[in-house]
């Protein structure tokens, strides 16, 4: 075998289990689980969105549990995830 078929079949094989990791990652987003908004749950840079003035979006909470920040989580789990300080999350930002 030569090297250029050896590259080539390198090439063809990394490309088809990038394409086949896709295709799961997809499955698994696509499963039709519901999501919700839950705040004051997401770790410090974690959160999907909304973590108050000076912030932009995605990854911009600055402290863990941040009220004001939320994660999306399966439906009907938010006010069930225990907080550390002995709250639960919100379905409404924190204000306290």
């Amino acid at each position: 075998m030569s090297v250029k078929t050896t590259l080539s079949t390198s090439i063809l094989v990394g490309a088809v289990s990038v394409a086949l990791s896709s295709f799961a990652m997809a499955q698994d987003s696509d499963s039709g689980a519901e999501k919700e908004r839950c705040y004051g749950v997401s770790l410090a840079g974690q959160n999907d969105c909304a973590a108050g003035p000076g912030t932009s979006c995605q990854g911009t909470s600055t402290e863990d549990y941040q009220g004001n920040a939320w994660t999306y989580v399966d439906a009907g789990t938010c006010e069930s995830i225990e907080l550390p300080n002995g709250q639960t999350g919100s379905l409404e930002p924190i204000t306290s």
